[in-house]
This record gives C-alpha cells, structure tokens and sequence, in this order.
C-alpha cells in the first residue's frame, strides 16, 4: 500500500477541518461537564478531544475503508489496535488534541498529531497548531516541511550538535518511576536550560526546527511519537529506543531519545538517562 501526494494533501485538510470545526471553537470555552478524568487529575479527556477523533476517524475510513484507525481516545475501547500497527497494511493513528491538559487549562500549547504506518514503517506524518495553524508536515525520504497559515513553507532541520552544557532541551519525567525521575531530573542541571512543554506536538515541532537540542520520553504510546519522530529524523535528526533500537509502531515501552546525531544520542543517554 502506498500513499500519494493527494492522499498527504487529504490528511491534512482532514486535519485542519477538524481543528477548525471542533477544536478552536471550544478553546478557552469548556464547561465543566466537557472535562473529564482519565487515569489522573493531569490526564483528561475534552469535549474536543472526542468530537475531533470522530470526525478525523470519520473522513479516514471513507477513503480508506481498509485501513487500521488508532484513536488516542477510542483506544480504551479495544487495545488490541496498537499491536496491530505492527503488521496492518495501512494504519493511521490520530491524536487529536495532543496536550489536553494545556488546553482544557487555557493555554496555547497543544496540537493535532496524525500518523500513517504502512507494514509497520511510518510513512507520512502531520502535526498541526490549531493556534497558529501551523502545520508540520513529513514523508519518509523526502523531508520535514512547516507550512504556516498563509501557505509559506520551510523545510526544517535539527540543530547543530553541541556541548552538553550548551544544549537546550527537555525529558518528559511525568511518567518515569524512582529512581529514574530523580535522577534524570537531577541529571538535567548539566545542560544549558530546560523545558516541559506537556505537549508531544510541540516537542517534536522544537527538536525537528532546532530550536531544542534533545526531548526523551518513557512513556511510548504511538500517537504521541510516530508523527514527531518521523518528522525529527526527516530533518536530520537522531531518535532510538534507551537501548539503541529503532522505535517502531506499535511499540509502548523502552524510552525514547532524540537528539541531533548519533554522538548526540550517546551523550545525552549516558549523561542524561544516566545509562
């Protein structure tokens, strides 16, 4: 199964549409009745969140009517969809308000993420800025692109490597257990500053532009990583699993690095990760 310059251009309108029409008119206008707790008072699930995977579901299975569909929010219903992204012939996986936290709390950092995996490969990418609409756009061997909302388009890449204490750059310890939390977060003092964004769209947005140096994660869930990661590595960059292995759909656990190159990723394991 292949997928065409008109399929990408599809993606990404479906993409937009359903920031435009579910997403952005609920943006700093929730009730109390649109929030809900998932596992934790910091994992939520929005009115936006459900209405927008929807409507993007919608649109995918009428053009592809074979195709896997990997919803952040309809996972909880049957989780056998994220071992199946490693062998479907073609999948999608959608998240739909990624930074749902940041955006039921009113700030503007959060965004669409949509992923196509093909016999386990990704293939294409779309991060998306309801905000700004901003989009991000990847295919695998032919690059990472940002267009902006008036259709001027960039193509990124990763920043130039540099000395540990000159890095800029963020690791997403929410999810790490002790003693792993304390001492990356201690290990985070080496580098020149940090960030959390609680927003893998971001993140992946900064490290694919340069802007970061480095972003790790522990907790793998596809939708918040197939996207950004293609789109890191088609800007040049560096991102393995902490043991040297690719990340690959369907794939949840093991911990993620990205960084500039190789040397990058090494520097940033040991000194960083710590192993």
């Amino acid at each position: 199964m292949t997928i065409s310059d008109q399929d990408i251009l599809f993606l990404g309108d479906c993409v937009r549409e359903a920031a435009r029409a579910e997403i952005m008119p609920r943006f700093r206008n929730l009730g109390a009745a649109d929030v809900s707790e998932k596992t934790s008072a910091i994992d939520l699930v929005t009115q936006a969140d459900l209405l927008a995977e929807h409507r993007i579901t919608a649109a995918l299975r009428e053009r592809f009517p074979a195709a896997l569909v990997v919803g952040e929010e309809a996972y909880d219903a049957d989780r056998s969809v994220v071992p199946a992204l490693a062998d479907a012939d073609l999948a999608f996986v959608i998240d739909p308000v990624d930074g749902t936290f940041n955006f039921a709390a009113g700030l503007p950092v959060f965004g669409t993420m949509l992923a196509v995996t093909v016999r386990g490969e990704t293939v294409a990418g779309i991060i998306h800025d309801p905000v700004l609409g901003d989009t991000v756009t990847a295919i695998k061997g032919a690059g990472a692109f940002l267009t902006r909302r008036d259709g001027q388009s960039t193509k990124l890449k990763v920043a130039e490597p540099a000395s540990l204490n000159q890095m800029v750059g963020g690791m997403s310890w929410g999810h790490m257990d002790e003693p792993d939390r304390s001492r990356i977060c201690a290990n985070m003092a080496k580098i020149r500053m940090t960030f959390a964004f609680n927003c893998s769209a971001y993140e992946y947005w900064m490290v694919a532009s340069g802007k970061l140096h480095f972003i790790g994660h522990t907790k793998l869930m596809p939708w918040d990583h197939l996207a950004g990661v293609l789109a890191h590595q088609e800007a040049g960059g560096h991102t393995a699993k902490f043991d040297g292995t690719p990340y690959r759909p369907g794939e949840t656990v093991g911990g993620i690095i990205s960084a500039p190159d190789k040397e990058s990723w090494q520097l940033i394991r040991r000194e960083i990760v710590g192993i």
